[in-house]
């Protein structure tokens, strides 16, 4: 990855973290896990044509984040995150944010929702790409497994699926809640073409949507919940907002992350 990239990376990072601190929000630890796949996705792989669809909307945050990155939502925008009236909240409203179509405060219809885009992208050929950005948990419902079996049925190879594998959710780890681990070979018994890779490598995870398909595209990442704050891989991640000793923290770890 160019420094550039690397310098607005860690720049986005920091500002992603005084959002969620000033907004004293909690799902800290599902918009760290997403984040630089969200980062290499906005600045290396959409395109204005292409469509986005965050399905984990509680990773809202990482979200506006990298859409701030890119010069599509202001600083001023992003100081009304979670505050009344304002048109970022905590789960993403579908109206006001550049680029998102629906909202998703409730998970699982994300998948559903952008195989609908791809088939009409196809029919219509007009050459869209749609990417959806999920979370583990939310491959507990049975809407997802519906959305695969269309989408393979239909071969939209232009349909990308990014599952954010972090192995936590609400009450656990998914292990615990549903006996379910690695979703790759569930995955991949329904025919769809399913990568995996380091959800904090850009390297990596560039390569792996870069990658030709004949169908669609799922792209595990391995990430870890809560990454570089001091709720790493803990259940906290999912609900407490940023004390000031965690925000200081958080803040540190990224000044050592840019040090060469």
């Amino acid at each position: 990855m160019k420094n550039s990239f690397l310098n607005t990376f860690h720049n986005t990072k920091q500002r992603l973290f005084r959002l969620h601190f000033s907004a004293n929000a909690g799902h800290v630890g599902g918009n760290l896990s997403c984040f630089d796949a969200l980062m290499v996705l906005f600045h290396f792989i959409i395109f204005e044509n292409d469509r986005f669809i965050l399905s984990k909307g509680h990773s809202a945050g990482a979200l506006y984040a990298a859409l701030w990155s890119i010069g599509k939502l202001s600083d001023e925008e992003l100081s009304t995150f979670c505050k009344d009236d304002s048109l970022l909240p905590a789960h993403p409203s579908g109206t006001g944010i550049p680029g998102l179509m629906f909202p998703t405060g409730s998970l699982g219809h994300g998948p559903s929702l952008s195989a609908g885009l791809a088939l009409a992208a196809k029919k219509q050929k007009t050459g869209r790409k749609v990417y959806c950005l999920c979370s583990d948990g939310e491959w507990q419902e049975g809407s997802c497994w519906e959305a695969l079996i269309f989408s393979v049925h239909h071969k939209l190879d232009n349909l990308t699926i990014l599952i954010d594998q972090n192995r936590l959710q609400g009450f656990g780890t998914t292990e615990q809640v549903s006996s379910c681990g690695d979703l790759q070979p569930r995955l991949s018994s329904f025919g769809a073409n399913v990568l995996s890779c380091d959800g904090h490598n850009h390297t990596q995870i560039l390569d792996a949507l870069k990658s030709p398909t004949e169908q669609p595209k799922i792209i595990l990442l391995a990430t870890v919940k809560g990454k570089s704050s001091l709720y790493e891989n803990k259940m906290e991640s999912h609900y407490l907002p940023l004390t000031q000793e965690n925000f200081e923290f958080c803040m540190a770890q990224i000044q050592k992350e840019e040090s060469p």
